[in-house]
């Protein structure tokens, strides 16, 4: 059996003396798709912290490829593969949709000749999500749901294995939220591994093919989606709120 693309052991966060995290254990298989769930203030944001490394675990390991990452900074766990995309995009408002992913693409870029043809890498991500047509336009002028997918258009620019999607459909229409789980659907069958963090839980629950809950900082369930529904513990903290 294939070592698992990320194992997260015991980790445990605190701020002064409010523990956000309590030996908090999870794994992520080669390609799975997993859920992260839990009402407001259970732990999901500071987790993904500190596995993507906008914050270090004070306890426990967190594995990548069988890699510890847990002292190494964002920037370098970017490069080994893990992605993140954000609620709130934050593009590169005059800039066109092409140019925004040109910007990660040549960051991620290792050598001159992969720096020679980004135009026509970005091209590729672009007709990868169905987004190729937009490649020209202007970023200040996307609506809500083109944002979100020029995010995660921006965050496969890195060439992850891992992509956490955090709340990228926060805010949208039935339809909306359609349009991005298909990406996310696209993406997933070209490999990437991918961690939703989301609060629509019809996404939730049509996505993962396992869920982790968490509350309070500790995990309280995981597995199926159909168990997760069915489980008490996790309606009395999160469905029944």
């Amino acid at each position: 059996m294939n070592e698992p693309i990320l194992q997260v052991d015991s980790m445990t966060k605190m701020f002064g003396g409010f523990v956000a995290l309590d030996n908090v254990s999870l794994h992520l298989e080669q390609g799975e798709r997993l859920g992260l769930i839990g009402p407001n203030g259970s732990g999901k944001t500071t987790m993904i912290n500190c596995i993507s490394g906008a914050l270090s675990n004070d306890r426990g390991s967190v594995l990548f490829k069988g890699q510890e990452i847990r002292n190494l900074p964002a920037y370098q766990r970017a490069r080994l593969g893990i992605a993140r995309s954000f609620q709130i995009p934050r593009p590169f408002r005059s800039m066109t949709v092409l140019e925004n992913l040109c910007v990660p693409l040549e960051y991620a870029a290792s050598d001159r000749i992969g720096r020679s043809n980004l135009r026509q890498q970005g091209m590729k991500i672009l007709e990868t999500i169905g987004f190729a047509a937009r490649a020209g336009d202007l970023s200040d002028d996307l609506t809500q749901v083109d944002l979100r997918k020029l995010e995660l258009a921006r965050a496969m620019a890195a060439k992850p294995t891992l992509l956490v999607s955090d709340e990228a459909m926060a805010g949208l229409s039935s339809s909306e939220v359609d349009e991005i789980l298909e990406i996310l659907m696209v993406l997933n069958k070209n490999g990437v591994a991918v961690i939703m963090i989301e609060h629509i839980m019809r996404a939730v629950m049509r996505f993962s093919e396992r869920i982790v809950v968490l509350d309070a900082g500790k995990k309280i369930a995981e597995g199926a989606p159909d168990e997760i529904v069915r489980n008490p513990e996790v309606e009395r903290a999160y469905l029944g709120q």
